[in-house]
């Protein structure tokens, strides 16, 4: 059986359309189910219902509470029976409630070399720390920001011209690639989580 699977987005939803791609694959063993922003006009959506893929918005705005907000959110993924969440561009921290009730089931994709540079800016601010190394990591979500259990990471080498922005475009094409070989490992159930970190199982 194949994962059924959501995809948290807040925008443009390039890592989103990387999945969805990886997943036409027949032997893929995730099935992107559902769509889900919390902004209505994320340009992501109309890509994904041109993909054939169910969508909904959420709008952030018209809640009192983050706990309300998250609470319809839950009722959509239950309602599409999601066993598996990718946050791809999803710029809404969740709360430690949510995130525990989909721990070890929620996936986000950062732009750095976890544990370097959490949070936002990473390309600058790797730039400015003079790394000769930079990337991207697809973790398990933990309530700490950026901080869960990596499933796997990918690397370019940083030139001496590059920019914030050259950077982060190298670094995206290796998104694009990454988060899909991730989710299909997590979703083969090839990856399990011991003290804190992944195993990554090959039988």
């Amino acid at each position: 059986m194949r994962r059924r699977t959501a995809i948290l987005i807040s925008g443009r939803g390039s890592n989103m359309a990387a999945l969805i791609a990886a997943a036409r694959a027949p032997d893929f063993p995730a099935e992107i189910a559902l769509v889900l922003s919390n902004k209505p006009d994320a340009p992501g959506l109309a890509q994904a219902k041109s993909a054939g893929i169910a969508v909904a918005a959420v709008d952030q705005k018209i809640y009192a509470g983050r706990d309300e907000f998250e609470a319809s959110m839950q009722i959509l993924l239950d309602i599409h029976r999601i066993e598996l969440i990718c946050l791809a561009g999803f710029m809404r921290i969740l709360s430690a409630s949510f995130v525990n009730r989909w721990r070890g089931r929620i996936l986000n994709i950062h732009p750095s070399l976890l544990p370097a540079f959490r949070g936002l800016d990473t390309h600058r601010r790797a730039l400015a720390a003079g790394v000769k190394v930079h990337g991207c990591t697809v973790h398990f979500v933990e309530p700490e920001l950026d901080a869960g259990p990596i499933v796997a990471q990918s690397a370019v080498a940083v030139r001496e011209d590059d920019t914030p922005e050259t950077l982060a475009e190298r670094v995206l094409e290796k998104e694009h690639q990454l988060y899909a070989q991730a989710l299909a490992l997590v979703a083969s159930g090839r990856v399990r989580i011991e003290d804190e970190l992944t195993r990554i199982g090959f039988d």
